[in-house]
C-alpha cells in the first residue's frame, strides 16, 4: 500500500517531531500556527498535545520533561507576543542546560499573504533576535523543503553538550500551504548530536596524580549527575581517593546518605586539591560574600589546587553572565564527565593499587573520619526537626521530615523544589532519578514540576512537588493542565505566605539602613487575604485537603494524598501553613 499523501506543510513538520521522537508537544493556542495545530490533533502518529494557559509555563514544562528524561520535548509559541511570553522559560532552559526544542509561528514573511492589523503587528522579520543571547542556535525555514534539515539541526545542537534551547520559527503560510512534493527524508540515527568530548590523556593523568596525592581532596559535582551512570561513579572516586564530596544540586550527583557526601559542611575551605566535576558556575562553592559590602572572598586555603573537568568556555555567553566570575585553576580538561570520569577512576585505581601501605591505612582514617562527620551532620539536622516539630506556623524542618514518612515506602521522585535543601537533608535520596536538580527560581517551578512528573508518568512513580507559594502564584493555572493532561502529581505547599526570600533582603536593607523591621514586609508577604490553595486546586479539579496549620496532621494528610495520586491517576495537593525559615 502506498503511504499517505503529505496534504499540507504542517503535516510534514508533525512527521519530523514524530519522526524524531518527540512524545509531547505543549503550547497555548495561537493562529500563527493554526495549520500545525490541526496536523498536531489530525495526523496520525502525531505527539500528544499538552494545552497550557501560558507560554511560559509550556516551556518549562518542556524544561522539566528534558531535564527527568534526558530526551527533548517541543513548546510551540505563538509569533513574536507568544515568543516574548515564552522567554523567561527559555532563558531558565539555557540556564539549566536544558533540551528544549521551541518552535514558533511566524509571519507570513510574505507580505502579499498577510491578514491586515493583525498578521502585521505580530510578525517580527528575524524572530528568533529576540531570544537569539539565551539559545544555542535558531532558524526561520523559508520553504516546506528547508524543514527537514531545519528540525534535524535542531535537535542535534539541542542535545549536544553542553545542552539548551534552540529555537525554530516556521512560517504560517508554509504551514497552510497543499503540499504533494517529496521531502528530504531523514535517517535520524545519522543527525543525531555528536559523541561527548574526551578529555586530553596527559591532562587527565596530571589530575589523577593531584587526587591520588591529596591529603584533603574534595569533589565538587555540578552538572554531572545528568548522566545516571555519575551516581555511581562519583562516589566510587570519592571512596578510592577519600574524598569529600559536595553536590551543588544542579542534577542529583550521589547519594545523600552516602558517608563521603559532605554536602552543607565547610570541606572545600580545608581542601588541598579540588576536583570539579561539570560545574558551570563555581562561585557558589569557591566563594563567600559580605553582603552589605558586595564584596566576595575566596573559601580556598592557601596551595589548595583546582582541577576542572567539565565544559569551560563552552558554555560561556556573550549575553548574560550565567557562569560567574573567572576563578584561578591549576588543570582544565575541557571534556564531557560522561567520558572524563570513567577514565579517571581508571586511572586513580591504577595508582592507588601502586601505593605503599601507610598511604592505603591514611586513605582508610581519613574516609572514616569523614563518614563520622557525614553521620554527625544528618543527626543534627534530625534534631533540629525533631526540636521544632510542635512549632506553629509549621516550622519548614518539619514539613519535610513530615512529609518523608508519608512518601518513603513508594518509588517517589522530588520535582524541583527542595524547601531549601531540606528534602535533601531529611529524605534517602538513593537512585538518580530521585531528583532532577534544584529549583530554578520563583515563576519556574510548578511548570518544571509538571515536566518531571510527565516525564515520569508511565513508569507509575509518585512525583512529590514541594510547591512554594510564591512561585505558584505566578502560574495559578498550571493546575488545569495536570488535571486535563492526566499528569498525576503530589504537591505539598510550602505555604509561608510571603515571597520570603525577598523579605530577607528587606530585613537586611532595614537593619544596614536603621529602617523600621516592623514594614519590612510591606510588598512582600502574600497575606491579606491569604489564598486558600486548596480551593484554587479543587476548583482545577485536583483533590485537595487543608490549609494545615497542625504538624501533627502533615503525614497522615500527604498520605491520603499519594493514596489518590496512585490510585486514581490524578494530582492532589496539600495546602500546609508554614513559618518563614
Amino acid at each position: 500500500m502506498s503511504p499517505e499523501p503529505v496534504r499540507f506543510g504542517s503535516d510534514v513538520m508533525v512527521d519530523l517531531l514524530a519522526g524524531q521522537g518527540i512524545r509531547y508537544v505543549a503550547l497555548n493556542p495561537g493562529a500563527s500556527f493554526r495549520g500545525l495545530h490541526d496536523s498536531l490533533v489530525n495526523r496520525a502518529g502525531a505527539p500528544e498535545m499538552i494545552t497550557v494557559p501560558h507560554e511560559k509555563l509550556a516551556v518549562n514544562i518542556a524544561h522539566g520533561y528534558a531535564k527527568a528524561s534526558g530526551e527533548p520535548m517541543a513548546a510551540i509559541l505563538h509569533d513574536t507576543v507568544g515568543l516574548l511570553h515564552g522567554a523567561l522559560g527559555i532563558f531558565t532552559a539555557y540556564v539549566d542546560r536544558a533540551p528544549v526544542i521551541v518552535l514558533g509561528g511566524a509571519g507570513p514573511m510574505d507580505t502579499a499573504r498577510r491578514r491586515p492589523w493583525i498578521d502585521w503587528i505580530h510578525t517580527s522579520n528575524i524572530q528568533g533576535n529576540a531570544v537569539r543571547g539565551f539559545t544555542k542556535w535558531d532558524d526561520q525555514p523559508a520553504s516546506v523543503e528547508a524543514m527537514p534539515m531545519a528540525l534535524a539541526r535542531a535537535r542535534a545542537i539541542a542535545l549536544t553538550e553542553p545542552a539548551g534551547p534552540v529555537y525554530v520559527a516556521l512560517d504560517a503560510d508554509l504551514q497552510e500551504e497543499p503540499f504533494a512534493r517529496a521531502v528530504p527524508a531523514v535517517d535520524w540515527a545519522r543527525v543525531g548530536p555528536g559523541a561527548p568530548p574526551g578529555p586530553e590523556p596527559s591532562a587527565l593523568a596530571d589530575a589523577a596524580d593531584l587526587l591520588v596525592g591529596a591529603e584533603r581532596p574534595v569533589l565538587v559535582a555540578g552538572f554531572a549527575g545528568r548522566d545516571p551512570r555519575a551516581f555511581t561513579w562519583i562516589p566510587e572516586l570519592a571512596e578510592f581517593v577519600g574524598a569529600a564530596v559536595v553536590d551543588t544540586n544542579d542534577r542529583l550527583n550521589l547519594a545523600t546518605t552516602h558517608p563521603l557526601n559532605l554536602t552543607g559542611l565547610p570541606v572545600v575551605d580545608e581542601a588541598d586539591v579540588v576536583v570539579l566535576l561539570d560545574c558551570k558556575d563555581v562561585s557558589r562553592v569557591f566563594l563567600t560574600t559580605d553582603p552589605p559590602a558586595r564584596e566576595a572572598r575566596s573559601r580556598l586555603a592557601d596551595g589548595c589546587r583546582v582541577v576542572d573537568i567539565g565544559f569551560g568556555e563552552r558554555q560561556t555567553s556573550a549575553w548574560v553572565a550565567d557562569t560567574g566570575p573567572l576563578v584561578e585553576m591549576d588543570l582544565r580538561i575541557a571534556a564531557d564527565t560522561s567520558v572524563a570520569l570513567p577514565l579517571l577512576i581508571d586511572l586513580v585505581r591504577e595508582r592507588v593499587a601502586a601505593e605503599r601501605r601507610g598511604r592505603a591505612k591514611a586513605r582508610a582514617e581519613r574516609r572514616e573520619q569523614l563518614g563520622a562527620r557525614h553521620r554527625a551532620l544528618r543527626t543534627t539536622w534530625v534534631a533540629n526537626a525533631h526540636e521544632r516539630a510542635a512549632d506553629r506556623p509549621v516550622a519548614p524542618p518539619q514539613l519535610a521530615a513530615a512529609i518523608w514518612p508519608a512518601i518513603r515506602d513508594h518509588d517517589w521522585v522530588l520535582t524541583a523544589g527542595t524547601a531549601n535543601d531540606l528534602a535533601l537533608r531529611l529524605w534517602d535520596f538513593d537512585r538518580p532519578y530521585r531528583h532532577a536538580g534544584r529549583s530554578q527560581g520563583t515563576a519556574t517551578q510548578i511548570g518544571i514540576s509538571l515536566g518531571v512528573a510527565l516525564a515520569h508518568r508511565d513508569a507509575g512513580r509518585l512525583v512529590v512537588d514541594i510547591q512554594p507559594d510564591g512561585d505558584l502564584m505566578f502560574d495559578p493555572g498550571a493546575l488545569w493542565v495536570a488535571t486535563a493532561s492526566r499528569i498525576p502529581m503530589l504537591a505539598v505547599m510550602f505555604n509561608n505566605r510571603a515571597y520570603y526570600n525577598d523579605w530577607e533582603h528587606q530585613i537586611r536593607m532595614a537593619k544596614q539602613r536603621g529602617s523600621d523591621l516592623s514594614r519590612a514586609h510591606i510588598g512582600v508577604s502574600i497575606d491579606h487575604p491569604p489564598p486558600d490553595f486548596a480551593t484554587i486546586a479543587r476548583g482545577f479539579g485536583w483533590w485537595a485537603e487543608g490549609p494545615i496549620e497542625d504538624p501533627a496532621a502533615i503525614t497522615d494528610a500527604v498520605r491520603r494524598a499519594a493514596a489518590v495520586v496512585l490510585s486514581e491517576g490524578r494530582p492532589a495537593l496539600v495546602d500546609v501553613v508554614t513559618a518563614h525559615r
